[in-house]
């Protein structure tokens, strides 16, 4: 065999080998692409994504769709990493900025389901607020063996014990500490608009002195009906913006969309501020595919949002929640909302 040939096939052995080995040899690296959208006044295989109980929600009409990142099955490989560089519709990331070391797949993903629950929680209370519903002490939960097991309920409004008003959790604090454990006390509450009152023999204060109702409380927003939200599967902070803008239009004065296709993305707090997310590019992308007419994009977000504009999609720059109204109001009204 001549030296060329010998070069030769020794190239076409090493290229294969390299080609091989490519293919099954895992990097420490994870692929992201635009996950699906979910429109938070419709529902997910049949059950609504907000459910209002105690009133009749309003007939909503077009989309207010948040948006995800999907990340695909199976470790990835070098020649798939290399594929995801060169593909604008994938993002190729450090495997530990998805995956933390020292925690599994299975506590990461139940850390941002968490996360993705206080999120509802905080949408529930923006949203709320932003209608004027005034802030309560709201039941969030009742512990196994409870004294008020029975007796109260999640979302019922404590408005006071023993005749006196409880407007805070301090209020409800001052008077348990001067209760003893074993009293049977008169708890006058709200559930769903309509007053109520139980008789709680109460239970012994796990710190410090006087009793307890055995409830775990918050301060937020109450109102005369209950908001119930539901999206399996989806973790992280980032859907909090859409749901407060959801249970707006289903239980406010205005139609937000007038049959838009609108999506968008952002945390938000209790106080309806705006905050940053992963992921804006691929989000853009899914926002395209579905057809939307305006992405709302949170303020820290937009240089990068700007930098990977999708040709056709407007992008409204919301810093909050009334920001975030604000570009639905223009936009309904033919004005150009204020952009990234």
């Amino acid at each position: 065999m001549s030296r060329r040939s010998t070069v030769l096939v020794t190239g076409t052995v090493l290229l294969l080998l390299f080609g091989l080995l490519g293919a099954v040899l895992p990097v420490p690296y994870v692929a992201q692409v635009p996950g699906p959208t979910y429109n938070t006044l419709g529902d997910i295989n049949g059950t609504p994504i907000i459910t209002v109980t105690g009133r009749e929600p309003n007939d909503t009409s077009g989309n207010l769709n948040l948006t995800t990142v999907g990340i695909p099955q199976g470790s990835l490989n070098l020649v798939r990493a290399v594929q995801g560089w060169f593909d604008d519709e994938v993002t190729v990331v450090p495997r530990e900025q998805v995956y933390p070391s020292g925690k599994s797949v299975q506590e990461t993903q139940a850390e941002n389901r968490q996360a993705f629950l206080t999120s509802e929680q905080s949408a529930r209370g923006a949203a709320l607020a932003e209608l004027g519903y005034p802030v309560q002490v709201v039941v969030q939960g009742l512990p196994e063996g409870s004294p008020s097991a029975g007796r109260l309920e999640d979302g019922d409004a404590v408005v006071a014990v023993d005749g006196t008003p409880t407007p805070d959790q301090d209020a409800l604090l001052a008077v348990l500490q001067a209760t003893p454990p074993q009293t049977a006390v008169q708890v006058d509450y709200t559930r769903l608009g309509v007053p109520g009152t139980a008789t709680v023999t109460t239970g012994a204060a796990q710190e410090g002195i006087g009793s307890a109702l055995g409830i775990q409380v918050l301060e937020t927003p109450y109102a005369p009906f209950d908001v119930d939200i539901q999206v399996d599967d989806v973790g992280g902070p980032s859907a909090g913006l859409m749901l407060s803008l959801g249970i707006i239009d289903m239980v406010g004065d205005t139609d937000l969309t007038e049959g838009a296709v609108i999506a968008g993305t952002g945390t938000i707090d209790a106080a309806g501020a705006v905050g940053p997310i992963g992921g804006i590019p691929l989000k853009l992308v899914s926002a395209r595919d579905i057809g939307a007419v305006l992405f709302l994009v949170p303020a820290a977000n937009c240089a990068e949002a700007v930098a990977n504009a999708q040709p056709g999609l407007p992008m409204a720059k919301v810093a909050t929640l009334d920001d975030a109204l604000t570009a639905l109001g223009d936009l309904r009204a033919g004005r150009t909302p204020a952009p990234c």
